[in-house]
């Protein structure tokens, strides 16, 4: 499936399938080839700042706020053909969210207080000089 079908395909679930969808969607783009931890923590990221209200006040909204995710800098396009990766972002969408349902002091979190990643292979600007937490090929940062 086109990655643009399934991003449309989103305004016409009910909001908690929606919210998933984005969340699978984001895993499996940025994520995919990680261990589970390194899927666990990006999904963990655009949750928080779901909370934060900044980017947006549904998972889509902040997944989908320009130029944050790998969903607004991958083309239309693309085709989501590995069914195996977005079965495994797909559960690890569901269970993060189940996850952030808890009360915030029973939450399992691999990178509290992180609110942006970036690969291993580049080093952004807003990085620089920050404390991060590596998984993966990903490093996790709280800038906000």
């Amino acid at each position: 499936m086109k990655l643009s079908m399934l991003l449309w395909l989103t305004s016409l679930m009910p909001q908690p399938v929606a919210d998933q969808a984005c969340l699978a969607t984001t895993v499996y783009l940025e994520a995919r080839s990680e261990p589970i931890n390194g899927q666990l923590a990006v999904a963990e990221v655009a949750l928080r700042r779901r909370d934060r209200g900044r980017w947006g006040s549904t998972v889509c909204k902040v997944v989908t706020a320009p130029h944050q995710f790998a969903t607004t800098t991958t083309p239309g396009s693309f085709d989501i053909n590995n069914l195996g990766a977005f079965n495994k972002a797909w559960q690890v969408a569901g269970r993060s969210i189940h996850n952030w349902q808890l009360p915030l002091a029973q939450r399992h979190m691999l990178v509290p207080r992180a609110d942006h990643f970036a690969t291993t292979a580049i080093s952004p600007t807003w990085s620089r000089n920050r404390p991060s937490v590596t998984i993966g090929e990903h490093a996790f940062y709280a800038v906000n």
